[in-house]
C-alpha cells in the first residue's frame, strides 16, 4: 500500500481565525522537497525557516503577515503499524491545539496508488472525520493530467470539491487563495479544526468497529446457517412437488390416449398458431434496428427564460460528459443568446444524448410561439424524455413564478412528471457556493412550490471554470439523476398529442433543408 519512502507532511492548524496556521501534509518524499523548493523561491530562504526533531521536521513561513507552520512525520515501508501510530502521534501532538487542515500533495493532478495508500493510513488513525478538513493541492511545474480520474473525483467528492493547484510563477497569489479556502472549510466545520479529542474519539471508534466486526461474523454466520437450512427445506418441497407434477403428467397422457380426435384437432389448432409466428418473425427484423436506435438515443430539452444560463449549462454538460476541463480560467466566454431552437449531439456511456436549446417559447402577453414550438419538438424526435427547467441562481422574477403554468399550457399538464429543475449559479469566486439545498430551502415559497410540483427533483451547475473539480462532479451527478428520471418512465419519451409524429416529421425534414439551402448561400457568397 505505501511505496518505500512515503511522508506524511502535517497540514495548516489555525490559531484564532486567520492569523496562524499550523498544517499536516500528506505526500511522498519527492513532492515534499518540490513543495518546499516551491516555497523557498516564493519567499526567499530568510523568511523560510525548516528545523529538525528526530524525524519530525516543521517548515515555518509568512503570507501577507500571517504565519503559517508546515510539520511532517517521516514514514517507511518497513514500519509496522504501531511504529506508524506512534510517529503519526508524535507529529499531531507537536502541534499545539490540534491542526485546522490536512494537506495531499499530488503532482501534476496525478492520484497515484501511492497517494492513495497515504490517504488509507490518514484514516485509519485519524477516522473518517479527517476527510472534513482534507485539501487537495496540486503541484503543476511538470506535466499536468487532463482529466480526473474516478478516484481522484470519489476523493473530491468527499471533501467537498476542496481542489486547488499552484505552480511557481504564481505560488503567491495561489497560497493566499489556499489560505482563503482553508478559511472557509473552517467556517463550515468549526473554528477548531481537527483536535487531539477528534483523535481520541476515532482511537475509541476503531476499538468499537472492532469489536462489532466480529459481533457481526458471528451474526453472518448464524444467518448462513440459517438459510442452508431454508435451503434444504425448499429443495425438499421442490423434490415432493415433482413427483406430484410427473404424476399429474401421468394422468394426463392417459386421458390424452382416451380422446384422440380431440388430440388432432389441438394438433392442427398449433400448427395454424406456429405459422402465425413464423409470419410474424419475418417481420421483426423490419422493426428491430429503429427500436433498438431509439433505445440508444436520449433528448433533453432545456427551457427557461432569456439570461436563465441555458445555453451556457448545455456548453458545459458538453464539455464535461467526458470528465474534461480547461485550466485556462480566462477562455469562459458569455454565449450569445438564443434565437432558435438548436440542437447538439454527443456520445455518453455508449448512449446518444441529444440536448435541444430554446428560446423563450412565449412572448410577453403571454401567447405561445407556436413555429418554435414544433421546431424545439421535431429537433427532439423520437420526442423529449426529459425536460430541464433552468433557472439562474439567486435570480426568482414573477415571470420564472408564472413560466410553470405557460410551460403546462403547451405541453401538457403531465409536463412536470418528466421535468428536472437546474439551477445555473455563475459565481466565479474562488470559494464553494452555498449549498444548493441551503439555497432551495430558504427560497421564496412560490420557487419551493415550483420544485415541489416538478417531484422534488433539482440539481446545480456552476459554470464558471474556476470551479473545475466541482462542476465535474455536478454533471455527473445530473446525468445520474437524468438516467433514473428516464428508467422510471420505461425509456419512452414524453408525448405532446397536439402534434402527430408525421407532422412533426416533416417540419424537421423542413429545417434540414432549409439549412442546406443557408449553407449553400453562404458557400456562394465567400466563392465570389
Amino acid at each position: 500500500m505505501i511505496q518505500s519512502h512515503l511522508q506524511i507532511i502535517v497540514v495548516l492548524l489555525a490559531d484564532g481565525v486567520t492569523n496562524s496556521y499550523q498544517m499536516m501534509v500528506v505526500s511522498t518524499a519527492e513532492e515534499w522537497f518540490s513543495f518546499k523548493s516551491l516555497l523557498q523561491n516564493c519567499s526567499g530562504d530568510k523568511h523560510l525557516q525548516v528545523t529538525s526533531q528526530g524525524s519530525h521536521q516543521a517548515c515555518d513561513l509568512t503570507v501577507d503577515g500571517r504565519s503559517v507552520s508546515l510539520h511532517y512525520a517521516e514514514i517507511k515501508q518497513s514500519m509496522t503499524e504501531e511504529d506508524m501510530s506512534q510517529e503519526l502521534d508524535g507529529c499531531f501532538r507537536a502541534c499545539a491545539d490540534g491542526i485546522c487542515t490536512f494537506l495531499l500533495l499530488i503532482q501534476g493532478g496525478h492520484y497515484t496508488k501511492t497517494e492513495r495508500g497515504l490517504v488509507e493510513v490518514l484514516q485509519a488513525h485519524f477516522g473518517e472525520e479527517a476527510l472534513k478538513f482534507l485539501m487537495v493541492l496540486s503541484l503543476e511545474d511538470g506535466k499536468v493530467a487532463d482529466t480526473f480520474d474516478d478516484a481522484l473525483l470519489e476523493l473530491l467528492q468527499m471533501c467537498e470539491g476542496r481542489y486547488s493547484q499552484i505552480t511557481s510563477s504564481a505560488a503567491g497569489d495561489k497560497l493566499r487563495s489556499l489560505l482563503k479556502m482553508v478559511d472557509h472549510m473552517l467556517t463550515e466545520n468549526g473554528l477548531t479544526g481537527y483536535t487531539e479529542v477528534m483523535l481520541t474519539e476515532a482511537k475509541t471508534r476503531g476499538m468499537e468497529n472492532s469489536s462489532m466486526k466480529i459481533l457481526r461474523q458471528k451474526v453472518l454466520e448464524a444467518e448462513e446457517n440459517e438459510q442452508a437450512f431454508e435451503l434444504m427445506v425448499q429443495q425438499q418441497e421442490e423434490r415432493r412437488a415433482k413427483e406430484m407434477e410427473e404424476l399429474k403428467a401421468k394422468h394426463a397422457e392417459e386421458r390424452q390416449k382416451e380422446a384422440a380426435e380431440r388430440k388432432q384437432h389441438e394438433k392442427r389448432k398449433k400448427s395454424s398458431e406456429e405459422a402465425v409466428i413464423s409470419h410474424r418473425a419475418t417481420l421483426k427484423p423490419q422493426i428491430t434496428p429503429t427500436d433498438d436506435d431509439n433505445v440508444k438515443k436520449m433528448s433533453i430539452v432545456l427551457l427557461g427564460l432569456s439570461g436563465s444560463g441555458k445555453t451556457s449549462a448545455l456548453n458545459l454538460i458538453l464539455e464535461r460528459v467526458g470528465n474534461q476541463y480547461l485550466a485556462n480560467e480566462s477562455s469562459l466566454e458569455p454565449p450569445e443568446p438564443t434565437l432558435s431552437c438548436e440542437r447538439q449531439e454527443v456520445l455518453a456511456a455508449g448512449r446518444k444524448l441529444i440536448l435541444v436549446d430554446t428560446p423563450e417559447l412565449w412572448d410577453e402577453d403571454g401567447f405561445e410561439d407556436l413555429e418554435q414550438v414544433k421546431d424545439c419538438l421535431s429537433l427532439s424526435l423520437p420526442g423529449p424524455q426529459v425536460f430541464l427547467l433552468v433557472l439562474q441562481m439567486g435570480r426568482f422574477t414573477q415571470g420564472e413564478c408564472e413560466m410553470l403554468v405557460h410551460l403546462q399550457r403547451i405541453f401538457g399538464r403531465e409536463f412536470t412528471e418528466y421535468t428536472i429543475v437546474l439551477f445555473v449559479s455563475f459565481d466565479g469566486s474562488h470559494l464553494r457556493p452555498q449549498r444548493i439545498d441551503d439555497h432551495v430551502a430558504g427560497a421564496h415559497a412560490a420557487l419551493q412550490d415550483l420544485i415541489r410540483k416538478c417531484g422534488s427533483r433539482y440539481y446545480e451547475l456552476n459554470v464558471t471554470k474556476s470551479h473545475n473539480a466541482l462542476n465535474c462532479l455536478q454533471v455527473k451527478d445530473l446525468l445520474t439523476g437524468i438516467n433514473k428520471l428516464v428508467a422510471s418512465h420505461g425509456g419512452q419519451p414524453y408525448a405532446v398529442r397536439r402534434f402527430s409524429v408525421q407532422e412533426l416529421q416533416e417540419r424537421r425534414k423542413y429545417m434540414e433543408e432549409r439549412k442546406e439551402g443557408a449553407l449553400e448561400v453562404n458557400s456562394l457568397l465567400r466563392d465570389s
